[in-house]
């Protein structure tokens, strides 16, 4: 059964199901990302959007990095470098993100 749990980022709260034994790792994945984001918000002006986007591909980049440096572990995502299908896919997304932050900072 998912129960709703309310989380605050950036001043704003979102609820979110999870099942009970989810709810103190997405809390600590909350916590997180919230610390990323103030960092952010600290040296870059911009909407809450663009503050989201620069926080999740900052939180990727280092999850690929930890990926890569621990390719036998089986804890971490396949690595993309051994996928190309994957890694072709990533490079569209990071194209697409690019993009979208280049046309915010036009629009600032």
């Amino acid at each position: 059964m998912a129960n709703t749990l309310t989380l605050k980022l950036l001043g704003k709260d979102y609820k979110i199901a999870c099942a009970p034994e989810s709810q103190e790792r997405l809390r600590a994945a909350a916590s997180l990302l919230e610390t990323r984001l103030q960092a952010i918000a600290a040296t870059v002006k911009g909407t809450n959007e663009r503050l989201a986007m620069m926080a999740a591909l900052d939180l990727a980049h280092e999850y690929l990095a930890v990926a890569d440096a621990n390719p036998d572990d089986k804890n971490t995502a396949v690595r993309i470098d051994e996928n190309a299908s994957a890694n072709e896919n990533l490079q569209r997304t990071i194209n697409s993100i690019e993009a979208r932050i280049s046309v915010a900072l036009e629009q600032e």
